[in-house]
């Protein structure tokens, strides 16, 4: 039975359909791979999404003593996080609502077979 080594990102500042696109870039490939892949990638959710997976890779060699080369994501997925709700006012009294919204980004790693 392989091992998952989980690492979670809570309340990233995008939304999670950009989350999304960054994160299908990665999803299957070696762990390395997918670094190398989030280094060069200029959307804004990839540099914490990069930070993310560095995590898992640490968490996996100091915890379970596995090798970096035998990581792959296994699973990664980017869900919605609480929305900030902001407001403008308009003309004529009214208000335009803002939505900030967030992400939560998941990622489980394991060792190849």
């Amino acid at each position: 039975m392989a091992t998952d080594i989980r690492a979670k990102l809570s309340n990233l500042d995008t939304s999670a359909q950009k989350a999304r696109l960054v994160v299908d870039l990665v999803r299957g490939k070696p762990a390395e791979e997918a670094l190398t892949i989030l280094k060069f990638t200029p959307n804004k959710a990839a540099k914490p999404v990069h930070k993310l997976i560095q995590s898992a890779i640490a968490n996996a060699e100091e915890n379970f003593g596995v090798s970096r080369d035998d990581l792959y994501v296994h699973t990664i997925f980017a869900d919605e996080a609480p929305t900030r709700k902001w407001r403008r006012f308009g003309a004529r009294g009214r208000f335009k609502p803002i939505l900030r919204r967030k992400s939560h980004v998941t990622v489980i790693l394991r060792e190849m077979e």
